[in-house]
């Protein structure tokens, strides 16, 4: 029954990436790391990169909270490793959303997360 709630509620995109997480884990030595949370419910991502000559090389999250949020965490690392730090500046949360097959009213909050993440490990890659 919960599974076939979840199906209902969520993309196969993003229950791929809720069940088989992309890039999980910390990285040794990171050039960055940022950790947020969102007060109101209390979900966690944490980002680890590791940049070379203007490019992310490693990108690793951890997470914990709701399924959405989780989802969201394993999704940026694939859409900002290999790229620049220039490029991974100019993803959107709606490019998120849309590459997660869509998101809940009220899972929204997972998008701002990872986008929020991203925002402050990026600050601090000179």
């Amino acid at each position: 029954m919960v599974q076939a709630t979840m199906c209902s509620m969520y993309s196969a995109q993003l229950l791929d990436h809720f069940e088989h997480p992309r890039n999980a884990g910390e990285i040794v030595n990171a050039d960055a790391t940022a950790q947020v949370e969102n007060p109101a419910c209390g979900d966690v991502l944490k980002l680890s990169l590791k940049v070379e000559s203007g490019r992310i090389i490693q990108a690793r999250f951890l997470a914990k909270g709701c399924v959405p949020s989780m989802a969201c965490g394993s999704l940026m690392m694939e859409l900002i490793q290999g790229k620049t730090v220039e490029d991974a500046h100019k993803l959107r949360r709606e490019d998120i959303v849309a590459a997660i097959g869509g998101l809940p009213d009220a899972s929204v909050h997972a998008s701002h997360l990872a986008m929020d993440a991203l925002a402050a490990a990026l600050k601090q890659i000179r």
